[in-house]
């Protein structure tokens, strides 16, 4: 199991109140502002001062009094809608609370201006040197910066890719194989102790079918009807009688032999699997056996427990979980009436293990076709005393289609009939198949032009965000060589539109890894990489680091030399994110 250990936040290092925290107290507002937690902090001190002078006990927290960017920059450097939420309760105009909360603010440090827009928004712009402090904050924080505490310390079971262990990865199990990397990455930074988990299912009928075709190939004979195709079969299953130890003709019975291709042909074929995705950067913390679930009794445990809740019933010779009590539209069968386990009894168990594990949170990712399956998940949450959406959420995914010269690209050799892992990496990298499975929500399908996300251009999104990254390091090599360091740094001197334009970027990390981690979204971080690379390029066409020609080295040199870094530690952070690199050179 991956931890994190817990280190204060922003907030509570200085005393502020975290997210979700009651305010006591009104905190100090005299320090000079870095980055929108502290314009946070701040208005959140101002409101709570204007609001004690109202007499009024209305509880406000730091979420509250979220900042937003202007599209128009000309209307500030950030906007709060903080007055009109609480005009209402408070029996007042929102433009004139937003004037009070407006003039207290003006007088913060670093604040260069406030004023009231519209029905009662608050635009604020900040000073130069309080706008480009946070470059120097970024650097001295590294890798902590964009980090939050939003599930500091809650126990988090990931559950994704879980693919039956009979072929090799098909494209929609590696769009969840990079999502919910992704998202285990996210949730880390927030504070969450994550497990990523991989569901093996080896207790059903596709196993016997996987052995089926397996035998079949080793006899020469067709592949069964409702059998695997594809190279991968004759290659799993040479390598089966490699490992034999003996002649498998000398096994007496076909069944035997069948079992033989059974046992070891589902190894290796989850060890092919484990290896695809370890070197597409995707390791598990824990692979979960399904059949453990039967052979330990749990399956027959949680059923007990549901009967001692008062949610099973007999009828018809078999053995019934009263759903539709909690939401679902039909009751399910959990023990048929030949004895044999429903459908549903490995879920009712896995859902109870994963819990008396101690994992509050459960996430399962599932594909588009199991949309049905929500309902009755959720019925079973409820039955068991939990909290559906918060104790158990299923997020579904769509379809990815690979085009290559803008037509659908073939089916896989190895695997006869679907695109797999080895495809999406042999045509583009991991790099760039991890980057365009993320890059998009994952309620929407997706078409990945293999054509284009093989390029080295900048019409390639991964090739420009890691070009960004690579120049940012250029530029710092440069500065060495031309005597331009860090011993100076004076945030005054950060005075172009296009510092402006990149520090204002720069300020809202934090808030949209919080956001990608509450929406499940690791689309945003990549599609703020995006932007902050284009802010970058811009700033390096206008500003230089090193002087030209026989000019010396000035502080606004030393003092871009920081942006510049600040710039690289933040596309470092959101790559790392999504789990792609960071080159030093391209």
């Amino acid at each position: 199991m991956t931890t994190i250990t817990r280190e204060c936040s922003w907030a509570e290092q200085r005393g502020l109140p975290k997210y979700g925290q009651r305010v006591a107290q009104t905190p100090r507002i005299d320090s000079i502002l870095v980055n929108p937690a502290d314009l946070s902090a701040s208005l959140l001190a101002v409101v709570t001062t204007v609001l004690a002078g109202r007499g009024s006990s209305e509880p406000v927290t730091i979420d509250d009094v979220s900042l937003d960017r202007p599209r128009n920059r000309d209307h500030g450097d950030w906007s709060s809608n903080i007055a009109m939420k609480l005009a209402k309760p408070l029996g007042i105009a929102p433009r004139e609370l937003a004037q009070e909360i407006s003039d207290a603010l003006a007088a913060v440090a670093g604040v260069a201006s406030v004023e009231v827009a519209g029905p009662g928004f608050i635009n604020i712009r900040l000073d130069a040197a309080a706008a480009g402090a946070l470059a120097k904050t970024i650097v001295e924080e590294d890798a902590g910066y964009g980090r939050g505490d939003l599930y500091q310390g809650v126990t988090m079971n990931l559950e994704f890719v879980s693919a039956n262990p009979t072929g090799p990865i098909h494209i929609g199990g590696v769009r969840w194989a990079a999502v919910g990397d992704s998202l285990a990455r996210i949730f880390q930074s927030q504070g969450g102790i994550v497990t990523r988990e991989y569901y093996f299912n080896d207790h059903g009928a596709q196993i016997d079918r996987f052995a089926r075709s397996l035998l079949a190939s080793w006899a020469g004979e067709p592949v069964p009807d409702d059998g695997y195709a594809g190279d991968y079969i004759a290659e799993i299953a040479a390598r089966v009688v490699e490992a034999y130890p003996g002649e498998l003709e000398t096994v007496p019975t076909r069944e035997e032999v069948q079992e033989v291709f059974r046992a070891v042909g589902v190894e290796f074929m989850f060890a092919d699997i484990k290896k695809s995705l370890h070197d597409f950067g995707v390791d598990f913390d824990v692979y979960f056996h399904e059949n453990d679930l039967h052979e330990t009794g749990a399956v027959d445990h949680a059923i007990e427990r549901l009967r001692e809740l008062g949610a099973i019933y007999e009828a018809d010779g078999a053995t019934w979980f009263r759903t539709t009590d909690f939401g679902d539209d039909k009751d399910r069968v959990v023990i048929k009436s030949d004895g044999e386990y429903g459908y549903m009894s490995g879920d009712l168990a896995y859902y109870l293990n994963k819990r008396e594990r101690g994992f509050e949170r459960n996430l399962i990712m599932l594909g588009a076709d199991h949309h049905g399956y929500v309902r009755r998940l959720m019925a079973m949450t409820a039955a068991f005393g939990d909290k559906p959406y918060y104790n158990l959420e299923i997020l579904i995914g769509q379809m990815v289609n690979l085009l290559r010269d803008g037509k659908p690209h073939r089916m896989s050799k190895r695997a006869g009939t679907v695109v797999v892992l080895e495809d999406l990496v042999d045509a583009v990298g991991v790099d760039a198949g991890r980057y365009a499975l993320v890059r998009s929500s994952i309620d929407s399908q997706i078409d990945i032009d293999l054509d284009l996300w093989g390029r080295k251009t900048n019409d390639n999104p991964v090739f420009y965000v890691q070009y960004a990254h690579a120049r940012t390091r250029a530029v710092a090599r440069n500065a060495a060589t031309s005597g331009v360091d860090r011993s100076v740094f004076d945030a005054a001197l950060l005075t172009h539109e296009s510092e402006s334009q990149l520090l204002g970027i720069l300020a809202e990390f934090p808030r949209v890894v919080r956001q990608a981690a509450e929406l499940r979204e690791p689309h945003r971080i990549a599609r703020y990489s995006e932007e902050l690379a284009g802010a970058y390029h811009r700033w390096y066409d206008n500003c230089r680091v090193t002087p030209l020609g026989e000019d010396p080295v000035a502080d606004v040199h030393r003092t871009r030399l920081w942006l510049n870094d600040a710039t690289g530690v933040v596309l470092r952070n959101a790559l790392g994110l999504v789990g792609v690199s960071a080159p030093e050179r391209m």
